[in-house]
């Protein structure tokens, strides 16, 4: 009777080991993880020796404690797969969201859109000298997206269709293109006058500026009221400056 239990107790080991191995063979892609296998001859061992000293359920214990072993070490591999997919998908993430970010830039600068007169505000200032000979426009992007202030002001000092168009100074065109954020200002310093007592001045109340498009003068302008006594105005010396977003020593001075 003792005989026949420990022959039984040997094949109910034998057999949860071989279950064992066969399922540690079986899982993932069929590549046997030397943990598993580590686990698997481990559960043998113990069930082996529980067979020897007749103990049942020190057999069943092993075998038990095995399986454990086995799914302790299959979630694991789940869980550092997972982590790994959301450290990977987080990398993904804020690179893409970088990349997007700084594209998106880039692509805002390269494809806004030329401000249009509708876009923006503009006023005048004179410069802190005596006679005035240069005032300093600011054109501020009141609209709600970026646009691009192309070249330099286009000013008519009187009747748009008779005044004298303003040369541009070409040392003063800044290096980059000037992209406006929303509510950002731009500065263009504009030549009126020489200072000379006898110039063929004209006594201007307002003025026209506008806007450069991709393919030319953009349609419409803003009319730009003069400080209070005009602004006295010599139309064949009249030169401005290229749109910058600041004023620069000595490329903006002439």
């Amino acid at each position: 009777m003792r005989n026949h239990r420990k022959h039984t107790v040997l094949a109910v080991a034998a057999f949860a080991a071989l279950s064992l191995g066969l399922t540690a063979c079986g899982s993932g892609d069929g590549t046997r993880d030397e943990g598993q296998a580590t686990t698997s001859q481990q559960a043998t061992d113990s069930a082996t020796a529980a067979a020897t000293t007749g103990t049942a359920g020190t057999a069943g214990s092993s075998a038990s404690a095995a399986g454990s072993g086995k799914s302790g070490s299959a979630n694991s591999g789940t869980a550092a797969h997972a982590a790994a997919k959301k450290n990977k998908g987080g990398s993904g993430t804020g690179a893409g969201a970088g990349s997007d970010s700084g594209s998106g830039s880039g692509k805002s600068g390269a494809n806004a859109p030329a401000c249009t007169f509708s876009d923006m505000k503009v006023t005048m200032e004179k410069a802190d000298e005596t006679p005035t000979e240069h005032i300093v426009l600011t054109a501020t992007n009141k609209s709600s997206h970026s646009c691009r202030l192309l070249k330099y002001p286009l000013l008519a000092f009187g009747p748009i269709q008779t005044a004298k168009d303003v040369p541009a100074v070409a040392k003063s065109k800044p290096g980059a293109p000037v992209v406006l954020a929303p509510g950002q200002p731009a500065y263009a310093n504009v030549r009126v006058a020489n200072g000379g007592a006898h110039e063929d001045n004209k006594v201007v109340k307002e003025f026209d500026v506008n806007f450069f498009a991709a393919d030319g003068p953009a349609e419409g302008s803003i009319v730009v009221h003069a400080p209070s006594g005009g602004l006295a105005v010599d139309e064949a010396v009249a030169k401005t400056g290229y749109w910058t977003e600041e004023l620069r020593n000595g490329a903006d001075e002439f």
